[in-house]
C-alpha cells in the first residue's frame, strides 16, 4: 500500500538520495546533511506544537511503499513564510508612458523586489520517484496537502502559494539567473541556490538591487523565460490549476519561475472534503465497487494519508476497510477526513 506520513529523522539517508536526484533549482531540498537534519527536526517539532496561528513551522511528509519500505516521494507545507527571515519575490508590473509630441506610447514590464507573501503558507518540496509516476500517485502526493489544510486550518495562512521551478536548459543553466542574478552575486545558479538553502538568504538582503529592473533592458534569453515553469514542474502546475491556483504576477528571484496562489477557502479539495467518525471496520472485499478516496487519520502527531473506500452508514458513521484502518493506525471511534 502507498502511505503518506510525516517524515522522521530516520528517513535522513533516503532523503539525501532524493535531493541528489532532484538536481538544482529545488532549494528546499539541498544535498546537505546538516540542512536535512535541521529540516526534519523542525518538522518533528512542528507536528508536536500546540498552536492556533501559523508561525515558521515546517510540515515535511514522505510517501512510502509499505511493501518495499522505500520512500518514493516527498511533499511539504511551510506554514508562515517570511516570518523568520525575509521571503523575496519579484513582482512583475506594467508601466505605461506616453509622449504627445512624438505620438509614441511605451508599455514596459518592470520587476519590483517585494516581500508581499510574508505570512502566507507555501506548499513545496514535491518529488515523486519516476517509477511511481502512475496510478494517480502524483495527484495523491500533491492533494494530500490540501486535506491537511482542511484538517488544521488554524495552523496556516489565508493565502496559499507555490513557487514553481523556473525554466532551465538541458544542461541545467538558468538564463534568468545568468543574465540577472549572477551580475550581482557573482555565483553560479547551483551555488546560489545551495547557499540560500543551507546558509539562509542574508546574502540576498546584502547584495540584491533595490531599484526596479526594466525587463526590456535584459537580454532576450532572460526575458523569454520570466514566468515560464521548468518542464518537470508542468504536471504539478496543472494539478494546482485544477485546485484553483492561478499565476499571481510574481516570479522567483533566482530562476524567474512563476508563483501561483489561491485563498485556502477556494481550494477545490478544501471545499469538497468530508469528515466523520469510523464506527465499522470491515473486510476490504466488502467495499469492492466503492470509489477510492483520499483519507487522513486527522491525528497530527502521527499524521497519515492513504487511498481507499469510505462508506457512509445510516447512523452518519463511516465504514472503512481493515487495511485502510491499519495503514492509518486507527480503530473504531476515530475521526477521519476524506476527499474524492
Amino acid at each position: 500500500m502507498i502511505v503518506i506520513r510525516k517524515a522522521r529523522l530516520s528517513d535522513l539517508d533516503c532523503l539525501m538520495k532524493i535531493s541528489t536526484a532532484t538536481g538544482s533549482g529545488m532549494s528546499s531540498m539541498p544535498t546537505n546533511l546538516g540542512s536535512w537534519q535541521a529540516k526534519l527536526q523542525s518538522s518533528e517539532e512542528s507536528f508536536s506544537k500546540r498552536i492556533n496561528a501559523p508561525g515558521g513551522e515546517t510540515y515535511f511528509m514522505v510517501m512510502e511503499d509499505t511493501e518495499t519500505r522505500e520512500i518514493i516521494g516527498t511533499t511539504a507545507i511551510y506554514a508562515g513564510v517570511g516570518l523568520e527571515q525575509p521571503f523575496y519575490s519579484y513582482k512583475v508590473s506594467t508601466l505605461i508612458s506616453m509622449s504627445k509630441e512624438l505620438d509614441k506610447k511605451n508599455q514596459m514590464e518592470v520587476l519590483h523586489l517585494v516581500n508581499d507573501f510574508t505570512g502566507s503558507t507555501e506548499i513545496g518540496s514535491l518529488y515523486l520517484d519516476p517509477a511511481y509516476r502512475k496510478d494517480g500517485n502524483g495527484r495523491f502526493l500533491s492533494r494530500c496537502r490540501f486535506l491537511m489544510l482542511a484538517d488544521f486550518p488554524d495552523r496556516f495562512g489565508e493565502t496559499i502559494i507555490a513557487e514553481m521551478r523556473g525554466w532551465q536548459d538541458e544542461e541545467g543553466h538558468s538564463p534568468f539567473w545568468e543574465q540577472l542574478g549572477r551580475k550581482f552575486f557573482g555565483l553560479g545558479f547551483e551555488n546560489a541556490d545551495f547557499m540560500s538553502a543551507v546558509k539562509g538568504n542574508q546574502f540576498i538582503t546584502d547584495l540584491i538591487p533595490r531599484y526596479p529592473i526594466y525587463v526590456d533592458l535584459l537580454p532576450e534569453a532572460a526575458q523569454e523565460v520570466i514566468g515560464v515553469p521548468h518542464a518537470a514542474s508542468k504536471p504539478a502546475l496543472k494539478l494546482l490549476e485544477k485546485e484553483g491556483f492561478r499565476k499571481s504576477g510574481y516570479v522567483d528571484i533566482f530562476d524567474g519561475g512563476p508563483t501561483v496562489q489561491c485563498q485556502i477557502r477556494n481550494i477545490a479539495t478544501v471545499q469538497s472534503c468530508g469528515q466523520g467518525v469510523v464506527d465499522i471496520i470491515t473486510a476490504d472485499s466488502d467495499l469492492a465497487g466503492h470509489d477510492s478516496v483520499m483519507i487522513s487519520n486527522t491525528i497530527l502527531q502521527d499524521y497519515r494519508f492513504v487511498r481507499g473506500s469510505v462508506r457512509a452508514n445510516p447512523d452518519n458513521g463511516l465504514t472503512i476497510g481493515k487495511s485502510v484502518a491499519e495503514a492509518l493506525g486507527i480503530n473504531t471511534g476515530h475521526t477521519i477526513s476524506y476527499a474524492a
